[in-house]
């Protein structure tokens, strides 16, 4: 299977990241120099936020000699939010998280498992994911409702306790701050995952430097309206719960909600967010800004966990981006980025590395927004900020062809469709479609 050198915030820094993705910094249109002031990208993960510890652990849930186990703990009592799949299928670990914050109270830990999703797993899978919880609990000396879970893996099989419990007193001796517990945590619920996945950031509050550090896995079964996803993301930020769920869910609608691989929707798609105030800082309250502040970092964080698995897709060999521009609404600019990135025949296109714009244009069509397709530009870009228009008011360009197919060559390819319909936008991310991905789901079982 191909490795690919998309798993590090550091490779996304290096890349063009449009502008327009920092919607949520204050006066947005500034300079990168006042950007870099209110924001800083470091080296970490769901450690990087203070009095958070992480591990992996081998469980042996399905296999041997694989980590299948996470856990992120706070000694820190900590405000939870999450966002959770919209299939109408739920498996067990969704339903239990979506009871706990419900009830509003504070969290100490998120224990996952890479091996058994269990979901259509009736009572008996919400009593193993129970159990689950309680294991956690009884090791880190927590209540067993201050424990939330996930899972990913097959779906239909039952969850064993055995290896669970064995797995979380395993997770329970190797917990660390350190980076090498984020990164443990985040191998540890990889499945088709080619890269572990994580990002953190950096930014003043008050005075108080606050720190965002998140992880996620998602290769197949993506698609928007959460994919095949669990992603966990901490804070030491002081912000309530209400707050923080508002903030989350507006996030992930332009993140996480905006990434497809397969068009499939998964059972389990988890998005947890944790804060335990462990920075020091003011208390953020909502219309300031240090909420503003908080938003941006929080959306950096999530938008590039996103990105990361959007081109870590099952098989696929480059990261699709798409923005639609001067849509009449926010909506339709986010129907029409999302039905070119889902067209299998604009990914085969891509993977082909083939300027069949046609097919753009196309699934542009079928989006279910009206539109003039006599005056819509695309237009290719490249890394370095060049622009190769293909399309000018609906009409081919004498673009070169021999240009155009190096530029979907590239590893990273970005596609810009001008709609001079009105004043919104909306960017979304997939991938090509490969041989690899009907090999990779050929033969998943075994």
């Amino acid at each position: 299977m191909r490795r690919k050198d998309y798993g590090s915030c550091r490779y996304f820094h290096k890349i063009r990241v449009p502008r327009r993705l920092y919607k949520f910094v204050i006066a947005s249109r500034e300079s990168d120099e006042k950007e870099r002031k209110v924001m800083k990208r470091i080296d970490g993960g769901v450690t990087a936020a203070k009095g958070f510890e992480a591990a992996g652990a081998e469980a042996g849930i399905k296999y041997e000699n694989r980590k299948d186990m996470a856990l992120v703990f706070t000694k820190t009592p900590a405000a939870a939010a999450g966002t959770f799949t919209t299939n109408v299928v739920k498996a067990a670990p969704v339903l239990w998280d979506q009871k706990i914050l419900a009830k509003g109270k504070p969290v100490h830990a998120v224990v996952l498992n890479s091996g058994i999703a269990n979901a259509c797993t009736g009572e008996e899978g919400n009593g193993y994911n129970r159990q689950m919880a309680e294991a956690v609990a009884e090791v880190c000396s927590v209540g067993v409702e201050q424990v939330l879970t996930a899972s990913t893996g097959v779906i239909g099989m039952q969850l064993r306790p055995e290896p669970v419990k064995r797995g979380a007193v395993l997770l329970k001796e190797a917990l660390s701050p350190s980076r090498e517990g984020a990164r443990a945590a985040a191998e540890a619920i990889m499945t088709t995952d080619t890269v572990a996945k994580e990002c953190a950031v950096q930014i003043e509050i008050g005075g108080k430097e606050v720190s965002i550090g998140g992880m996620s896995k998602g290769s197949g079964m993506i698609h928007p309206n959460m994919a095949t996803m669990l992603s966990v993301i901490t804070t030491d930020a002081n912000i309530g719960r209400e707050l923080l769920q508002e903030l989350l869910v507006s996030v992930v609608s332009d993140t996480f909600n905006m990434i497809s691989v397969d068009r499939d929707t998964s059972t389990n798609d988890t998005c947890l967010v944790l804060a335990n105030g462990m920075s020091g800082a003011e208390e953020i309250q909502s219309g300031t800004e240090a909420c503003e502040t908080f938003k941006q970092a929080l959306f950096t964080v999530a938008c590039e966990l996103a990105k990361q698995m959007a081109a870590d897709g099952e098989g696929c060999t480059k990261l699709l981006e798409v923005t639609v521009e001067h849509a009449r609404t926010k909506e339709e600019a986010k129907l029409l980025s999302k039905s070119v990135i889902t067209s299998n025949l604009v990914k085969t296109a891509v993977f082909g590395s083939d300027a069949n714009w046609g097919r753009i244009l196309c699934a542009l069509g079928y989006a279910g927004v009206d539109f003039d397709p006599e005056v819509v530009d695309l237009t290719l870009s490249a890394g370095d900020g060049e622009n190769l228009i293909l399309v000018k008011d609906g009409v081919a360009t004498d673009y070169s062809e021999e240009r155009a197919t190096e530029l979907l060559a590239q590893q990273y390819v970005t596609v810009v469709c001008d709609m001079k319909q009105g004043e919104a936008d909306a960017t979304a991310w997939g991938c090509d479609l490969t041989y690899d991905y009907v090999q990779i789901n050929g033969d998943y079982r075994s």
